[in-house]
């Protein structure tokens, strides 16, 4: 969720932040199976071992991908204004082990994307 619910993002802002959000997975040897988003946050689904701990990946997610998005997209910067950050602190995960992957798949393309 972005920092403060601002909405945010727009199409080629999701589709910007997919690539960084899956060579982030990549680094941390983790496949991003699914992602999505609205205009004040997004919805990912990894596959990621029980070596990796979920905090760090969360971490990295959020601050790569918030130099990086203010960096190539400078019309952002009045979003960071007063925190200078792009993300709010908070994140939910939860363990799917036994949903089936199409129904998470289902959800996740449902998003209210903007165009």
């Amino acid at each position: 969720m972005t920092k403060f619910r601002h909405q945010v993002f727009n199409g080629e802002h999701l589709t910007r932040l997919e690539e960084i959000m899956r060579d982030v997975c990549a680094d941390f040897e983790t496949e991003l199976r699914e992602f999505n988003g609205e205009n004040n946050h997004v919805h990912l689904l990894v596959n990621f071992p029980p070596k990796i701990a979920l905090s760090k990946l969360v971490n990295s997610l959020k601050g790569v991908s918030s130099r990086r998005m203010r960096t190539e997209f400078p019309e952002l910067a009045h979003h960071y204004y007063r925190a200078n950050k792009l993300w709010s602190g908070s994140y939910f995960a939860g363990s799917v082990g036994g949903a089936p992957i199409s129904v998470l798949r289902q959800y996740i393309e449902q998003q209210n994307r903007p165009v």
